[in-house]
């Protein structure tokens, strides 16, 4: 059975109909389509229709009538901003609604067709550019179906239908944040409503405003013609506006037809992200972390000259205003346990983070030497104003990641001499941010690359040096890397009195003692539906690096808030499933929603908006915030860069 009748997507003709009609184009072709053949467990996709062409499935399906609701979602995403999107939308649907009611005329075809490529030709953002593209290819490949609606003047059944509004932006996005339109409303000098736009999912803006990693802006459109726009940036003026102001959020409170009491454990981004969430849901909420303030390790692994602590504490302090309680220096498994927590309450968020360090397997690690400290514990000590080692002059740090850069830029703010950082592989295979290790270099740390430590050196129980050994690229491993390997007789030694390792974190699982039935992975991490994010005992939910390992905060967020959702479902009764929604974004991980090799029409190159920063030589004495943020004039300047990316979908059922 052919698992495709008709396919235009992406430019590739795929037509496996009756050739009876003579409208075959590819006599006995037929190519698998990599799309899925399911929205969800009960609605199967007969055919789909967006931005790059469509799919036809089932012959259940009118490619008219198809075009029809396809249409309306398209209009209904018009800005109205220029004329022909609003108005040949408009005009579309409306033409296309005639030849499904009976009402058509043969000049309704024609003129279809002509209203369609003049909108494709001259709309100014991404709506209307490929919005009428699938009408146009239904037109050229299905026009019996036009015309024997209109000679027929039959009416159609509205079949069944699900649309859906992305963009590129939005889908590289963790947590989905409708991005064209928060950076259009700054656009509009609507800074307020910006704000409450990124609100309705991310409570924390000014945090990922500094430090997120720009998946977004890994898939801007822009980015095929100059450079992507400053999403990130966009995002933190928007909440420093409010800061500055000290104005106060207006949060939405949409109460649960019933409600009740939820514990978090740990005050990271996951866990004030699932709080915010159910709180504004109407729930109880109490976190417990064991540390003496909130943020986890956005608190106590990223340094202030990247993200000063009074953003952090002014966007918790608006969580805590929803009623929220935080109980710090409460550890979980010592001061409570977690099966109390689960009796206690209706159900139970653990987002706990990664913030154990990962062994080197050096000789000489584990032997408690002053002046070996691992990585998470460095920059905690350093965040709460303690130096880790003042006796040490010279640090090494080992490590590529961003907790590493941030360990090699932090040691010079603690007046250290001689700063080295040691990285197995090269420099284009670092994890860290690129933005992060340009600042390193334009701060003077020093890289040492293909190198690996073996041996730490020490005298009278301190830190004296560190043995490395060079290393060169040999085979690649199961990451597709080449893989470091030794090179005999290369070995040699810093002198220093200070070692951190950075080389990965993990997850301590000792609240787990006493509570059996959770299962973990390999990497103690804990095992949840990817969307639901229960565990395997249901009153226990987990996201952020505890479930994911050490990734992103954005993630973390983007995992909270997914928590939230299905705490309310598990309160009020209803089956932990896969939202509408979540169809969509699995549908899309299939679907190209963006094309690094798209090369874009007759657009202006306007130049990206950078930073202005503290300079290398004043900064890396303070941590005074580095990035000093847009002006308004200069937001609203980057903002006009965003193209309006857009993509409709829809799904007939």
């Amino acid at each position: 059975m052919k698992d495709v009748i008709f396919s235009s997507w992406a430019g590739e003709v795929v037509d496996n109909r009756d050739d009876s009609n003579g409208s075959m184009t590819e006599p006995n072709a037929f190519k698998e389509i990599q799309m899925p053949k399911k929205l969800n467990e009960t609605e199967p996709i007969k055919a789909f229709m967006g931005w790059d062409g469509f799919v036809l499935r089932s012959e259940d399906v009118h490619v008219v009538d198809l075009c029809r609701a396809y249409m309306e979602a398209v209009q209904n995403q018009s800005c109205g901003k220029c004329i022909p999107c609003q108005t040949g939308t408009t005009v579309m649907v409306k033409t296309l609604e005639a030849i499904c009611n009976g009402q058509g005329r043969p000049s309704d075809i024609v003129y279809l067709r002509d209203v369609a490529e003049t909108v494709h030709r001259t709309a100014k953002c991404g709506i209307g550019k490929t919005g009428p593209l699938p009408i146009l290819q239904a037109l050229t490949y299905f026009p019996e179906q036009f015309s024997d609606l209109v000679d027929a003047k039959r009416t159609l059944t509205p079949g069944q239908y699900h649309a859906n509004v992305t963009a590129p932006c939005m889908e590289a996005c963790p947590i989905h944040l409708d991005i064209p339109r928060y950076v259009e409303c700054i656009k509009e000098g609507r800074f307020q409503d910006s704000l409450d736009i990124i609100r309705t999912r991310l409570p924390l803006p000014g945090i990922v405003g500094r430090v997120c990693v720009r998946p977004c802006e890994e898939n801007c459109r822009r980015a095929n013609l100059d450079e992507p726009v400053s999403i990130k940036y966009l995002k933190r003026f928007v909440a420093d506006q409010e800061l500055a102001k000290q104005k106060e959020p207006v949060y939405e409170i949409v109460t649960s037809s019933k409600t009740g009491k939820v514990a978090i454990v740990g005050a990271g981004p996951a866990g004030v992200t699932c709080a915010f969430h159910l709180a504004k849901m109407g729930h109880a909420v109490i976190i417990y972390e064991h540390l003496s303030e909130p943020g986890g390790m956005s608190a106590v692994g990223i340094p202030d000259y990247r993200l000063p602590r009074a953003v952090l504490r002014s966007e918790v302090e608006q969580i805590q205003k929803l009623g929220v309680e935080i109980h710090y220096n409460t550890t979980i498994g010592k001061d409570i346990t977690l099966s109390q927590l689960e009796n206690d309450f209706d159900a139970v968020f653990i987002g706990i983070g990664a913030q154990d360090s990962t062994s080197m397997r050096v000789q000489g690690e584990e032997k408690g030497y002053k002046g070996f400290i691992p990585g998470v514990q460095y920059l905690l000590d350093i965040n709460q104003g303690r130096d880790p080692y003042p006796d040490g002059k010279k640090v090494v740090v080992i490590g590529g990641g961003n907790v590493a850069i941030d360990c090699v830029r932090s040691a010079f703010r603690i007046e250290k001499e001689d700063v080295h950082l040691v990285y197995r592989r090269t420099r284009k295979e670092m994890p860290a941010d690129e933005v992060e290790i340009r600042d390193a270099e334009e701060e003077n740390v020093q890289f040492n690359f293909l190198t690996t430590p073996v041996r730490i050196i020490a005298e009278n129980d301190r830190v004296i040096g560190l043995e490395c050994i060079r290393m060169k690229l040999g085979a690649p491993d199961k990451s597709g890397r080449r893989r470091p390997v030794p090179i005999e007789g290369s070995e040699f030694t810093f002198d220093c009195d200070t070692v951190v390792p950075a080389i990965g974190q993990r997850v301590d699982l000792s609240l787990l003692e006493g509570t059996e039935g959770v299962e973990t992975t390999a990497w103690k991490t804990f095992i949840v539906d990817d969307v639901t994010k229960q565990t395997s005992r249901p009153k226990l939910f987990s996201a952020g690096d505890c479930e994911t390992g050490p990734g992103a905060l954005i993630t973390a967020c983007a995992g909270g808030r997914k928590a939230a959702q299905s705490i309310d479902h598990l309160i009020n009764g209803q089956p932990l499933e896969y939202t509408r929604e979540d169809c969509f974004h699995r549908f899309y991980n299939d679907v190209r929603v963006y094309d690094r090799e798209e090369v874009l029409g007759d657009i202006g190159v306007a130049k990206r908006k950078h930073l202005e920063m503290l300079p290398p030589e004043t900064r890396k004495t303070t941590f005074d915030e580095v990035e000093k943020g847009f002006s308004t004039p200069e937001a609203i300047a980057e903002a006009n860069r965003c193209l309006r990316c857009y993509r409709v979908g829809v799904v007939a059922v």
